[in-house]
């Protein structure tokens, strides 16, 4: 281990930490769109994105505050090769809070606070692949993590750009989204396929497969709205045929260690509910109902079943047995 290696302070929030309220605030887009076409209760999603929010604004302070005196932390974490992409969640989990809260504010502040936000979506976004283009990454260390800065983030970005009115630049962030996925899905499906198994703490980070399919779903509706075209229909299957692989994940994390790392599955899983929800609201085929409030359930069940043992794990070890 290299000197500065060892004379980095242990820091008590990380960038994985951002997870969390990235899972709240994608299940509270769920139950966004539950009420209008499930007729469920409106409450629900703004407890959801309130919590995150806190969340969101507590881990924010307590980051950049452990780190300010350090020139060179934000750096070294956005550079590291196995969490450095969740240097994105900050401005992602914001602009899903402006997508939110937009309501209590005027129009113009909003879509001025979710512009913002996007800039700097997209500045993280250029230094993390800039960095990952100088091949100071090797080929082991890729994970689909590296989805969410370049793909889940700018199909997130089109989402809140639409939001606040403006198709044009939702359309292009959209289009950009796509570009990246096609150009990081070859790489890093490839070295899921012959680099060998990923560290047993990065295997959660599978599911994020799920998330530009679903992400790029949701984006793609709110981008073109109207009946479902060949876009749609084309997010559709990508996001089926990632489904059925999720499925047979399914064995592999049934035998995991309860970590931090479950919170990767949060995001994918409400997202998805999402999705479906909107697709099941658009075909409108016979049983649409029960399928939209079994995905939304399931989401729903994953996050607070994570949560509860996420706050279990604080809770000090009884005597004689560890947390």
């Amino acid at each position: 281990m290299s000197k500065t290696a060892t004379a980095r302070p242990a820091y008590r929030v990380s960038l994985n930490y951002f997870a969390i309220p990235l899972g709240l605030a994608g299940l509270g887009g769920a139950w966004t769109a539950a009420p209008t076409a499930l007729n469920a209760p409106e409450w629900v999603d703004g407890v959801l994105f309130s919590v995150s929010g806190v969340c969101w604004l507590a881990f924010t302070v307590v980051y950049v505050g452990e780190r300010v005196r350090d020139r060179g932390a934000f750096r070294a974490d956005r550079e590291h090769p196995v969490d450095g992409a969740s240097a994105a969640f900050l401005p992602v989990v914001g602009i899903l809070l402006t997508m939110h809260f937009e309501q209590y504010v005027s129009f113009d502040a909003a879509r001025m606070i979710c512009w913002l936000l996007v800039f700097a979506l997209s500045v993280v976004a250029g230094q993390l692949f800039a960095h990952w283009l100088t091949g100071r990454t090797s080929f082991d260390q890729l994970h689909p993590g590296y989805f969410l800065p370049l793909v889940a983030g700018p199909f997130v970005a089109s989402i809140g750009l639409s939001t606040v009115h403006a198709q044009t630049a939702a359309r292009a962030a959209l289009g950009a989204g796509i570009f990246f996925w096609v150009i990081i899905g070859g790489v890093i499906t490839a070295r899921l396929i012959t680099a060998g198994p990923l560290p047993y703490a990065a295997t959660p980070a599978l599911s994020v497969l799920l998330a530009p399919p679903a992400t790029g779903g949701v984006a793609a509706f709110a981008a073109y709205p109207g009946p479902a075209g060949t876009l749609q229909a084309t997010f559709l299957g990508i996001f089926l045929m990632t489904l059925m692989v999720q499925v047979f994940l399914l064995p592999k994390y049934r035998k995991l260690a309860f970590g931090l790392g479950f919170w990767n599955f949060t995001f994918p899983a409400s997202v998805s509910a999402n999705y479906i929800i909107r697709w099941c609201r658009t075909s409108a085929f016979a049983g649409w109902e029960a399928l939209a409030w079994t995905a939304l359930g399931l989401a729903t069940v994953i996050v607070l079943v994570i949560a509860a043992a996420t706050l279990r794990s604080l809770l000090p070890a009884k005597s004689g047995r560890a947390i």
